[in-house]
């Protein structure tokens, strides 16, 4: 498979999830909160999820930011790592706690 196929394949996946009905951009936005409610929406309505509502939106969510990796900008990064925390709080599980705050 050429890097490119590679390059289209994870952005099929990112723009046409078979599990979720992903709003346009939703990864691209600044506000973390927004984001997770988006996610959170679209697992919650989806029939074609295989796991738990959490679990599709928290697994597209690190799909996005996994692909991206490096092409990723930080600020972005951050924004999609609180997102992270937001949809574990919608979800009522508990934030990830960071050692380095400690």
């Amino acid at each position: 498979m050429v890097k490119n196929d590679k390059k289209r394949w994870s952005q099929q996946v990112t723009e046409h999830s078979n599990a979720l009905d992903l709003e346009q951009g939703v990864f691209t936005w600044d506000d973390p909160k927004k984001i997770a409610r988006s996610l959170k929406r679209s697992a919650d309505t989806s029939r074609r999820r295989k796991g738990t509502p959490f679990q599709s939106a928290m697994s597209m969510l690190n799909f996005y930011i996994n692909r991206a990796g490096s092409q990723l900008p930080a600020k972005q990064r951050e924004v999609l790592e609180h997102a992270k925390d937001e949809l574990r709080e919608l979800y009522g599980r508990p934030r990830k706690s960071s050692s380095m705050n400690q």
